[in-house]
């Protein structure tokens, strides 16, 4: 016969709780089967659950543990007899499928989070942790730029993911936020090559766009990358199309374009510290190679492929030099890539934005849709709205450990 109790221990935190905690216990022995810690501004909730190997000594071990306590003071002790049975059915459920549900937002309310819960409870899953994952907001601060993001760890079966992802997604539109679910397993925080799409992704234009405005075209050029990023139109075409209108626009108009291209919000914070870290980074374009290798440049982006304008006498020919990269050859060269790094495509995250991204995404271990067309957003697991540092966060990385 065995003794087993769950200590809880709730009060103001600080210093040497745990270690007078524990060493009263190891004066009988006393084996530590389960133990959990949270503070929440300064307040301690410290829990563990104990064996002792002589039943006879748990009301000593009480008495003992109560002396402890008071002499630390500003705490309180409840203690809670297990039986082997309840035990036993506790140890029998490990190994249950987990999961990992992410809320983005610039700032969350208890409404986004009780919406959240009552979806998560519908499915039968349960949240057994919680974490704060983005750094501590000033008050000041509330709902401007930043992020503010938790992370919900659950436990069960879900018997239609595919329901539960949209239910995600339906609540994320519904409310303002980012919602991501992910399985948890050994791979969410063993990524090691990060692929981007470049414009409307890594860069908030379209930069065929801004060389369309200097050549005059701009509306038509427009019109033609609303459609092919919609979908609707086949991207080599819709591409020759355009190219094929900035036919004359001198070389100067592209150095004009690549001396301003906006990042996209978080951009800089995301490639820095996934570089600290030792990541591999591509950037596998429908754009163009000029402007991928002056981001190349800023940032020690590892690979890029992206289509190459035809240059003859100082002005754009109108044509394509080369094999033209699209939405499949995106996704050849992330293979490619990730094969010559040695690196398993579940350990590939790839974020894009339009139709032609969806070949690469869907092969990712994490393909994200960022600020994406809704048929990107409809075929995908993943879908953030904020900032590209959302991404971090995806990974499972804290703000104290990114730069």
């Amino acid at each position: 016969m065995n003794a087993l109790v769950l200590i809880s221990i709730t009060g103001v935190d600080r210093p040497g709780i745990t270690a007078a905690v524990t060493r009263t216990l190891a004066r009988f022995q006393a084996n530590v089967l389960d133990i959990g810690q949270a503070v929440i501004h300064d307040a301690l909730s410290l829990g563990m659950l104990v064996h002792l190997p002589d039943p006879a000594a748990l009301e000593q071990v009480q008495e003992a543990i109560q002396r402890t306590i008071d002499e630390l003071g500003n705490l309180t002790v409840r203690f809670l007899p297990i039986d082997e049975a309840s035990y036993a059915g506790w140890v029998s459920r490990q190994g249950k499928p987990r999961h990992i549900v992410t809320l983005l937002a610039r700032q969350i309310t208890a409404y986004h989070i009780s919406r959240l819960a009552e979806v998560i409870v519908s499915y039968g899953l349960n949240i057994y942790k919680i974490d704060r994952l983005s750094g501590r907001i000033p008050l000041e601060s509330l709902g401007k730029n930043g992020q503010a993001v938790v992370e919900f760890s659950l436990r069960g079966p879900v018997a239609d993911l595919t329901a539960l992802r949209s239910d995600f997604m339906k609540l994320a539109d519904e409310l303002g936020v980012d919602i991501a679910y992910q399985q948890d397993n050994v791979f969410r925080r063993h990524r090691r090559l990060l692929a981007f799409d470049m414009d409307s992704t890594l860069i908030q234009v379209e930069v065929i766009d801004e060389l369309a405005k200097r050549a005059g075209v701009g509306e038509q050029v427009a019109a033609i990358t609303e459609s092919a990023m919609r979908g609707e139109m086949d991207f080599k075409r819709s591409l020759i199309e355009r190219v094929a209108l900035l036919k004359g626009l001198p070389e100067s108009a592209l150095a004009e374009v690549a001396a301003n291209l906006p990042l996209t919000e978080g951009a800089e914070r995301l490639l820095n510290t996934v570089k600290r870290l030792g990541y591999k980074t591509a950037l596998l374009s429908g754009g163009f190679t000029y402007f991928g290798h002056v981001l190349q440049k800023q940032f020690g982006i590892d690979y890029v492929f992206a289509n190459e304008l035809e240059i003859e006498n100082g002005v754009l020919t109108g044509r394509i030099r080369g094999e033209i990269v699209d939405g499949a050859k995106k996704a050849e060269w992330l293979i490619r890539i990730a094969q010559r790094e040695n690196i398993s495509l579940e350990q590939v995250v790839a974020v894009g934005d339009g139709a032609n991204d969806l070949p690469m995404l869907s092969i990712a271990g994490l393909g994200i849709a960022f600020r994406a067309k809704p048929i990107v957003k409809a075929m995908l697991q993943q879908s953030l709205s904020l900032g590209l540092d959302g991404i971090l966060y995806l990974m499972g990385l804290r703000d104290r450990e990114t730069l």
